[in-house]
């Protein structure tokens, strides 16, 4: 079965045509990076507009690639929550059209879950249950995936997504965006105990994150360094940033899983490509003789095989949409 997937939620126009959820048969991406690299972060009138100008070349290129006509295709898979709205809907609306235009079914996709399967393109033998941490620019959630369409949130963060905190904290050190790259690339020669930042614990809720503090901990950090004339050690920053994220996120993800007995383990999202991150949950993961899995790094960031991949089931499981399908700037995993 073929699903031509549809991803358009932030700063990259993607199209991919994928089978049986597992197979990547083309995947054709389009970045806007170098555009809003100029402004620190993305613009979102301007990621609209451009995913305006790339969805009809970009959608076109996955066919050609596939050797697919649209008559090959069983369903049309695209992202329509969570993300930016105005982006969404260039997607959205463009999906629709090709779905009534073709008959072709057309299936919402949300991008969360979307994040976890591409964890099905990397690791054939996966399968629900199993208990992952989703950390990206926008979200960082523990979720309990009881099967590949139902889904319960364990924690989440109360505040600052700890992407959102990479890049906030390496364009205060003057890092090009997107900055959490940049910052793990430069922390993996620095000193991770150079300095002594907060770990924010979020009280009667073990399982939540907050990143707030410890990002504000390391501006203020940086600030007052410049302000007294003392250079830091720019590596050393972002290692000690870099570890105290990282301890941040596995101290909660281990104890989640120890309590809910859960020795499958998976990452997802663009922060899963983070270098530290991955290697420290392999290490305590093999320590406990626990199963970790993780998407190739060429899949942690917004694409759309990992639609394709997710719409491959939700597709098995009936959701199908109408004419009417709407975009959504939030929406529970649990509800997409």
């Amino acid at each position: 079965m073929k699903i031509l997937a549809i991803e358009s939620s932030c700063d990259e126009t993607a199209a991919a045509v994928v089978e049986d959820g597992r197979n990547i048969i083309s995947s054709v991406v389009a970045s806007q990076v170098e555009e809003h690299k100029l402004y620190g972060g993305v613009v979102p009138e301007i990621a609209s507009r451009r995913h305006a100008e790339a969805i009809v070349p970009v959608v076109r290129q996955a066919l050609e690639d596939a050797d697919c006509r649209l008559s090959d295709i069983d369903a049309i898979g695209v992202t329509y929550a969570p993300g930016l709205i105005g982006a969404l809907l260039v997607g959205v609306n463009f999906a629709k059209g090709l779905s009534l235009a073709t008959g072709i079914p057309l299936v919402p996709v949300h991008h969360l879950r979307s994040h976890i399967a591409s964890n099905y393109i990397s690791n054939k033998e996966l399968k629900p249950p199993f208990l992952c941490l989703v950390v990206s620019g926008g979200h960082s959630h523990i979720v309990m995936v009881e099967d590949y369409t139902k889904m319960k949130i364990i924690g989440k963060t109360r505040d600052d997504a700890a992407g959102e905190a990479f890049d906030k904290a390496a364009r205060t050190m003057g890092m090009p965006y997107p900055g959490g790259i940049e910052m793990d690339r430069v922390a993996e020669n620095g000193n991770p105990f150079a300095f002594k930042l907060p770990r924010p614990a979020v009280h009667d809720a073990p399982y939540d994150f907050s990143f707030s503090g410890l990002k504000t901990a390391v501006i203020n950090l940086i600030h007052n360094s410049a302000q007294k004339g003392v250079e830091l050690n720019k590596a050393d920053v972002c290692a000690s940033f870099r570890y105290a994220v990282v301890d941040c996120l596995v101290t909660n993800f281990i104890k989640a899983a120890e309590d809910l007995e859960q020795k499958k383990l998976v990452i997802a999202g663009g922060v899963s490509a983070n270098s530290l991150l991955r290697r420290t949950l392999a290490e305590e993961c093999k320590k406990r003789d626990w199963e970790m899995y993780m998407p190739e790094k060429s899949l942690c960031g917004d694409n759309a095989a990992m639609v394709g991949s997710q719409g491959y089931y939700e597709f098995l499981s009936g959701n199908i949409a109408g004419t009417d399908l709407n975009a959504f700037a939030t929406m529970s995993i649990e509800k997409g």
